[in-house]
């Protein structure tokens, strides 16, 4: 059969360094980062003291303070983004097939900061299970594109994928492939997460997963840095209107980039950690290409996963130069989380955003905090480091890879008729 043609034509962000789409373009490009010490809970006694944080962004004053309190802020930072990418698309519900429109969304954790709420204020308690009766429904990892379907109408496909940080790129893909099978004319689809709080940094410290430098947090994500010691926890959330090229011509829709292909994989080899030869990732990155009718040299810039720990970058780098072979010297590589953070599952979206607007500018957003090349990784590589870099660019792809071995990785491609 003949694959219909997806298209993007919507976007919308919530992260820790600008809170819609153009203020996180702009703070990619000027190499911001958004890590900080933590001010959502008291972390004196914590090993790591900073966070990526969202910054001045007001649930009640958005929500208003009823429905906020209905909400884990997970959710809160899907609708969010979400209304931000539905007004970026021109979209008029009252005027589409809504049992045609869909919502995919992907998150790690879910409602973390709920659970952990509910579960201290019970163990304070005499042992009488007072429980809010929004416990479960605030918490569980599916109810974000719930609420999102009910807000605008939408009676198309509608689930979460978790996949811990490959969750919204697989996200991405499950409505790229609905999409282009003609089962639906237009997906929402991203991510959202929200961990910064004393279990998630708690949580992640015990695993020693987190950097601990805690004299210099705007510095601590330092993907391919010779002395990165772990990554930087961030938050947010990144919507992306994916929609079959028919239909959106028929509406008039500005179109941002065509999505061409997705890969799956699995790494088969250790709870937490990567394969150490990248043997998952390198292929999942071949899968996408192959999926998309491309070949390494078609490729202009990757949007790695870099996630600055020790053992995390390495393989990356070996899986991309397996995949890519001598062409690896031709592309831009960088990682957007030496300025967000890693927002886990929310991570995909987020960075297939900063793919897609790297793409639509001709701009690779920096790899930042570069202070001392790593001997084990080939200086001829370009990691972009600390300045963007103009290029004019036709294809980006965009790596996840999650806790369990589960590995994502996305094309987008320059729109021609």
């Amino acid at each position: 059969m003949e694959f219909k043609r997806v298209v993007v034509t919507g976007l919308g962000a919530l992260t820790p360094i600008g809170n819609t789409v153009p203020e996180y373009w702009n703070g990619l490009i000027n190499g911001v980062s958004g890590a900080a010490f933590i001010k959502s809970f008291d972390v004196s006694k914590f090993k790591t003291k900073f966070a990526c944080e969202v910054k001045n962004f007001d649930a009640e004053g958005f929500l208003g303070r009823k429905e906020a309190r209905k909400l884990d802020p997970f959710v809160q930072y899907a609708l969010f983004s979400t209304e931000e990418a539905v007004k970026d698309a021109g979209l008029d519900f009252g005027k589409l097939d809504t049992s045609r429109i869909g919502v995919i969304w992907g998150s790690g954790i879910g409602g973390l900061k709920t659970f952990l709420d509910e579960v201290v204020n019970f163990a304070k308690g005499d042992g009488t299970p007072k429980f809010n009766p929004f416990f479960i429904p605030k918490m569980i990892a599916d109810i974000a594109p719930g609420h999102i379907s009910i807000k605008y109408g939408l009676r198309g496909p509608n689930f979460t994928t978790v996949s811990a940080c490959a969750s919204s790129n697989n996200s991405l893909i499950d409505a790229f492939n609905y999409l282009r099978l003609g089962k639906a004319n237009m997906f929402i689809t991203g991510g959202s997460e929200a961990i910064i709080n004393e279990a998630g940094i708690g949580g992640f410290n015990a695993m020693h997963a987190l950097s601990t430098r805690n004299d210099d947090p705007s510095t601590a994500s330092r993907p391919f840095d010779l002395d990165r010691d772990g990554f930087v926890a961030g938050e947010g959330a990144g919507t992306i209107i994916l929609e079959e090229l028919g239909h959106a011509l028929k509406r008039g829709a500005k179109i941002y980039a065509e999505m061409v292909g997705g890969g799956m994989s699995a790494d088969a080899y250790h709870m937490t950690a990567p394969h150490p030869d990248g043997l998952g990732a390198s292929l999942v990155m071949k899968a996408a290409l192959e999926d998309a009718g491309l070949t390494p040299a078609d490729v202009d810039y990757v949007n790695v996963h870099g996630t600055s720990t020790p053992i995390g970058d390495p393989q990356e780098v070996k899986a991309i130069q397996d995949a890519f072979g001598d062409r690896v010297y031709d592309i831009n590589i960088s990682s957007t989380k030496s300025m967000t953070g890693h927002l886990l599952g929310a991570a995909g979206a987020v960075e297939a955003i900063a793919s897609i607007l790297a793409l639509k500018n001709g701009i690779i957003p920096p790899t930042i905090n570069h202070f001392t090349d790593d001997p084990a990784f080939d200086p001829r590589i370009n990691f972009t480091f600390n300045t963007a870099q103009k290029r004019d660019i036709n294809v980006v792809q965009s790596n996840g890879f999650g806790f369990g071995g589960h590995n994502a990785s996305v094309i987008f491609k320059k729109y021609q008729q």
